[in-house]
């Protein structure tokens, strides 16, 4: 039979282990900063796209060996997007249709990884380490919020300031130029993008297609009047997958939308029956269909 001398041991006994567990975190935290302030490319979590990683031996330290059919791909995409003007969609377009390999060798290039590569300054001689950090999760995904579910696990993805990383010297693919040519773009295509939602709208993360199942984003259009906003279908966008469109659902207009639906809750709120009744929203499940404009 458990005693409470049993259960003040027994938690006595868990506190020493989340004690000895975050010592041995933060010394191996030092240990990698320190061993990138000395220029050593084994904190690295591997070599990027372009380079293959040699591990260290007995007269070698590891450092980053260039791959040169990989290496002309890299200098292609950001010829292709500084030169050329190209859009990262069109640059993807072009390596899917060379049917061009990617690291785990399939003639699949996302947007994402053309995005990534062209901001990645090891291509410019600068592998960079501390890039990023665990922060506490504040976006809830579509499928978690559906299931009513809540985030156990932090984020790693949030990106560090630029003057805390820590730079390795490593074999450069491109110049200083190309390189600061390509991140200017990108900052100016971040700006004027039609996907910049920097003002957040009425349903924007909430709305999922009653077709395909994909969520809807918003998305702008520039007419000779005025901006005109829109909730697209991820599924009707062509460029997203292999074989084409998976949904023909056409865009709606956002302040359509938004009005309609900001009506319907006003109603809901004038008659709080109807919630009972399950007549209070349109579809019923919660569901937009992305109807046609």
């Amino acid at each position: 039979m458990t005693t409470p001398e049993d259960q003040l041991l027994v938690q006595f006994q868990g506190m020493i282990a989340e004690y000895e567990r975050a010592q041995i975190l933060e010394r191996s935290r030092r240990g990698k900063r320190h061993r990138a302030q000395e220029g050593s490319i084994s904190v690295l979590s591997g070599a990027p796209y372009g380079y293959r990683y040699v591990k260290k031996s007995d007269s070698t330290a590891a450092y980053y060996e260039v791959l040169e059919s990989e290496a002309d791909v890299v200098r292609l995409v950001f010829q292709t997007y500084v030169e050329q003007a190209s859009s990262i969609n069109a640059i993807t377009r072009m390596l899917n249709e060379r049917q061009t390999p990617t690291r785990k060798g399939i003639a699949r290039w996302e947007r994402s990884t053309v995005w990534a590569m062209l901001r990645n300054p090891a291509y410019v001689g600068r592998a960079c380490f501390g890039k990023t950090e665990l922060r506490p999760r504040q976006r809830i995904t579509r499928p978690l919020r559906q299931r009513k579910g809540h985030a156990t696990r932090n984020s790693a993805n949030h990106e560090r300031p630029r003057q805390e990383w820590i730079e390795i010297p490593v074999p450069a693919l491109v110049s200083e130029s190309t390189f600061a040519l390509a991140q200017e773009q990108l900052k100016s295509n971040k700006h004027h993008s039609p996907r910049r939602t920097v003002e957040p709208s009425l349903l924007q993360g909430m709305l999922v297609c009653e077709k395909c199942g994909y969520a809807l984003y918003r998305s702008s259009a520039q007419t000779s009047k005025q901006k005109l906003y829109y909730y697209r279908c991820l599924g009707s966008d062509a460029y997203r997958y292999r074989n084409g469109a998976v949904c023909d659902n056409r865009p709606i207009r956002q302040d359509y939308l938004d009005s309609f639906v900001w009506t319907e809750i006003l109603r809901l709120l004038d008659d709080p029956t109807l919630i009972q009744l399950g007549t209070g929203s349109p579809s019923g499940n919660g569901q937009e269909g992305g109807p046609s404009t």
